[in-house]
């Protein structure tokens, strides 16, 4: 009995490991378990097969109280040589003389590793850098690791052989027959999983119940051969949800940042637009909204980056809720247009789905190297709003934050997340639209009709939005800098500096409108007012499990720009502030520009992972 347990899918990226990960994953949301998810895979279109730069993986933790896909996992499935590698070595696979080290493997020294002996001929061998035929001695594997050999291929082949299929297709069901094994080792019920599987083709029929059958084949073999090994059965959760009672699913953050913007174009009454341009990993986002027409929702794949937000600023300018999604190469050429809507002062969210950089960099990793762009990337003074989601379900909610913020207060919004968020996928309530916040679009005075001066501003300094087709709202709005009283082309010194000021003041003001800053208390707490560690975005499952650990507390930064107004409060009770980022220390140095009295430490990675718990507490313990 366990209250969680981590499982990594791994093979080649043609074996299905995401797909098999995200069907157990979702079987374990069905069956109330909390998951966080970690899809793992090469940047290339296809590296070759059974090499270790083709290497996929899949892992997850589900249980209770789940914060993060988990440092290491208890059950490994290794489709071939090169996957079984890379999950013992971990990050040192490439070292000639790397072997089993607990310190960077992937797994527990008590792990189950079920690998198919199929695929470590000596072919498949010599193609993942072996140098002896027993990879298991080679790679120093501890005898308290578990190894279960299963002739999968042969398995499975012999399972579809009166299906019709060709090799190759047999092939591909391999992943099923692995995943009906885990569900034995689990011994989660087939009838769900065999549902999900159905669910998953429903619109590839064909391709149902020749999966469906490898995969009961494989619960089959586990059962029939009574396989010895151990076996897991997780506890059931007797702690409420923190989300109460109510719908629950697992979402993935890309699909949660689409509902999101979804969500808040139906309160606020507005059509939704969205200008994009595909760039890994932001690209689910657009076909998440092209697919939603029923919900009057407009996405227009446009020729590029800057094409993307120069549409969806035109939308803005007509009354829409206006979005554009990117990641990191470009959010730097959209830079220019964003400046366009921040002098023109127009609602737009711009999501940025942060991934390793600089320039294609890692395209399918995952960093938190995009802050300062997002805060200061534009020419002049050109203060934005800046908010960051910190879970894949959360997106939802920080997508429709940055559309109420964006309409409410007439300023382009960035919503930080990462691929980590993107692609991982969280349990998630399923809010109803009445639970949600409102959200109040500014409008122009009805008695400023028929003398309506773009200059005006409400008591809060957010200009009134008029748009084309509004009988007796007929102004200009532009690029260039306007007079203060009177809405016109400006080049008045004082002038300048009244519109920088006025811009700044409203984005300042914005703090009014923000929840206070948190602290997580530990439920052990054994540090006092001695520590805390302090995070922003996606890091936060990872600091809350090693704030757990320390015993110490933990502050979570959601909203960046502005800061909420409580913050030097907050972070001047610790004697010891330890700021933990996936950088070189971009939000560290934004905290000390702010609070320069205040102690802040740093610790910071940049391997295009997320942090490992036990990093984490080893570092601030000063053992590392």
């Amino acid at each position: 009995m366990r209250k969680n347990v981590v499982v990594r899918f791994c093979g080649d990226s043609g074996d299905g490991m995401q797909l098999t990960g995200n069907l157990f994953a979702q079987l374990g949301a069905e069956l109330g378990h909390e998951i966080s998810t970690l899809p793992d895979f090469p940047a290339e279109i296809r590296a070759p097969q059974g090499t270790l730069g083709g290497v996929s993986g899949f892992q997850v933790e589900l249980g209770a109280e789940v914060y993060t896909p988990g440092d290491k996992a208890d059950v490994i499935v290794a489709m071939n040589a090169a996957a079984l590698k890379v999950c013992t070595l971990g990050s040192h696979f490439n070292h000639p003389q790397a072997h089993y080290d607990e310190s960077f493997a992937l797994y527990h020294r008590h792990a189950v590793v079920i690998v198919d002996t199929d695929a470590l001929t000596d072919k498949d061998l010599e193609k993942a850098q072996y140098h002896t035929t027993n990879p298991f001695t080679e790679l120093d594997i501890p005898e308290s690791v578990q190894i279960v050999p299963v002739a999968l291929t042969t398995l499975t082949k012999e399972a579809l052989k009166e299906s019709g299929l060709d090799n190759k297709s047999m092939l591909k069901s391999r992943n099923m027959f692995a995943l009906g094994l885990i569900c034995w080792l689990f011994d989660e019920p087939m009838d769900k999983a065999i549902h999900l599987l159905e669910d998953k083709f429903k619109k590839k029929p064909a391709l149902v119940a020749p999966n469906t059958k490898v995969m009961v084949d494989g619960y089959n073999y586990g059962q029939n051969l009574a396989l010895s090994v151990n076996r897991f059965r997780l506890e059931a959760s007797s702690k409420p949800s923190p989300e109460g009672k109510g719908v629950y699913t697992s979402i993935a953050g890309n699909k949660a940042t689409a509902w999101g913007l979804i969500a808040a174009a139906e309160k606020a009454g507005k059509h939704l637009f969205l200008g994009s341009y595909p760039i890994t990993p932001a690209t689910d986002i657009l076909h998440e909204l092209a697919g939603r027409k029923d919900m009057n929702v407009m996405a227009i794949q446009v020729e590029d980056e800057i094409a993307g937000a120069c549409t969806a600023i035109g939308a803005a300018f007509a009354g829409d809720l206006a979005c554009t999604s990117t990641s990191g190469p470009g959010l730097s050429l959209k830079s220019e247009a964003i400046g366009l809507a921040v002098m023109a002062e127009l609602p737009l969210v711009v999501i940025d789905v942060q991934r390793g950089g600089p320039s294609t960099g890692l395209p399918t990793k995952t960093e938190q190297t995009d802050l300062m762009q997002a805060m200061y990337g534009r020419n002049g003074e050109c203060p934005v709003v800046v908010l960051a989601a910190s879970s894949s379900a959360n997106c939802f909610n920080f997508a429709y934050e940055a559309c109420r913020i964006a309409l409410e207060n007439m300023t382009p919004v960035v919503l930080l997340t990462d691929t980590y968020l993107a692609n991982g996928t969280a349990l998630w309530r399923i809010p109803k639209l009445a639970e949600l916040p409102a959200i109040h679009p500014q409008s122009v005075p009805e008695e400023l009709k028929g003398h309506f001066n773009p200059a005006l501003r409400d008591e809060r300094g957010v200009r009134y939005w008029a748009y084309p087709g509004m009988e007796g709202y007929q102004h200009r709005n532009m690029g260039l800098e306007r007079d203060a009283e009177r809405g016109t082309i400006s080049t008045n010194p004082e002038n300048h500096e009244q519109m920088v000021l006025a811009r700044k003041h409203k984005i300042e003001q914005i703090a009014e409108q923000i929840p206070e800053l948190k602290v997580i208390t530990s439920p052990q707490p054994s540090r006092g007012r001695e520590l805390v560690l302090v995070g922003w975005g996606s890091t936060e499952g990872h600091l809350h499990a090693a704030a757990n650990q320390l015993g110490c507390d933990l502050v979570q930064f959601n909203y960046i720009h502005p800061l909420p107004k409580n913050t030097r409060e907050v972070l001047s009770q610790y004697k010891r502030i330890v700021v933990c980022e996936l950088n070189t220390g971009q939000f560290a140095a934004y905290l000390r520009s702010q609070f320069p009295e205040l102690p802040i430490e740093q610790y910071n990675e940049n391997q295009g992972q997320p942090f490992a718990v036990e990093r984490i507490v080893r570092n601030v313990k000063g053992e590392n």
